[in-house]
């Protein structure tokens, strides 16, 4: 059985798994959509969960035609959104807390490797009153190719100064652990979904239930 203390550091997905944004966006997503005489449903938008920007692109344009205007989409996606966050703010996962005091009990480092650009990631851990948490941001800026390729998890790494072998990699989305199963890295699910998609369940090293979980491995 394996213990939190067995690996020399803790890589954490943000979107799902640190913050519950996916809910705010899929909301943005489904209203902007019905703005503009389309239809988004639930399902859809949690197919969408832990793709990177331009995925979520190729897959709104397969879903919606290719004559779908993005850019006034993207608008007013990101209009309803600014108005949820900056009304309700952005709420922390259970157990986020607690697991990060352990880390910093127990001398692992840690960082934050996302999907999301820079500047949406630091957006986020703003509405959420969480800036200060993380020295280490990788985002989708910061490599060729973002998740389900193992770029971010590999750079995340590199830049722990830890291999990646020896990383605990904490994701919510599919596309997460594929990319850090690609990489090496022992993956845990902490899937958000009610629906357990049995790819996913046979690929990753071990699930969970909540972050909590990931203190008591």
């Amino acid at each position: 059985m394996v213990q939190l203390s067995d690996f020399s550091a803790v890589i954490f997905d943000m979107d799902g798994l640190v913050l519950d944004t996916e809910p705010t966006y899929f909301m943005a997503w489904q209203q902007a959509a019905k703005t503009m005489d389309y239809h988004l449903s639930a399902d859809f938008c949690e197919s969408l969960s832990g793709l990177h920007y331009q995925a979520v692109t190729d897959q709104l344009l397969r879903h919606c035609g290719a004559d779908f205007n993005l850019q006034r989409f993207n608008k007013l996606s990101g209009q309803c959104w600014h108005e949820q966050v900056n009304r309700y703010g952005i709420n922390v996962r259970t157990g986020f807390n607690q697991l990060i005091e352990t880390l910093i009990q127990q001398d692992i480092p840690y960082c934050l490797a996302t999907n999301s650009s820079a500047i949406n990631a630091k957006e986020c851990l703003a509405f959420a009153n969480i800036s200060h948490v993380f020295t280490h941001i990788i985002s989708r800026d910061d490599v060729v190719y973002g998740k389900p390729e193992p770029d971010i998890f590999l750079k995340a790494a590199d830049i722990l100064n830890v291999p990646i072998q020896q990383c605990l990699v904490l994701e919510d989305s599919h596309a997460g652990i594929v990319a850090a199963k690609s990489a090496g890295a022992y993956a845990v699910w902490i899937p958000t979904t009610k629906t357990l998609d049995p790819v996913t369940l046979n690929l990753c090293n071990t699930m969970v239930n909540n972050l909590v979980d990931i203190i008591h491995l």
